[in-house]
């Protein structure tokens, strides 16, 4: 009888020794797959980041492009506008010196004219 109830003790204690490990394996194989989705889940959010970064600097290389092209474009723009100005100023410049040599001229024709009366006077007195 005793050793029957030391069969049954030692039988139930295995019992409980397996259950306990089939347990632990379960419980293993619970936390080795929440860390693997885990893991996953953050690789998704890391790629994407890396997807973006990548259009992000595709996107820089661009803009840099494009302002270097729109800086020389401003460039080739000011000296036109420049050069628009120098010519205006030119212009104004002829535009004076007509105003001087008619002004001069107005004046040597009045001379003259006053000059030409005169002998006018002298000879028909």
């Amino acid at each position: 009888m005793l050793s029957r109830l030391l069969k049954e003790h030692q039988a139930k204690q295995n019992e409980r020794k397996e259950l306990q490990e089939r347990r632990r394996r379960e419980a293993i194989a619970a936390a080795t797959s929440l860390t693997e989705a885990l893991v996953d889940h953050l690789n998704v959010g890391v790629a994407q980041a890396y997807v973006n970064q990548r259009k992000l600097d595709h996107e820089v290389k661009t803009l840099q492009v494009q302002a270097g092209q729109f800086s020389k474009q401003t460039a080739q723009w000011i000296s036109m506008v420049e050069g628009f100005n120098q010519a205006l100023k030119e212009i104004g410049d002829v535009e004076n010196w007509a105003r001087s040599i008619e002004m001069d001229m107005r004046t040597i024709a009045t001379a003259l004219e006053y000059v030409h009366k005169g002998h006018l006077q002298s000879a028909s007195s």
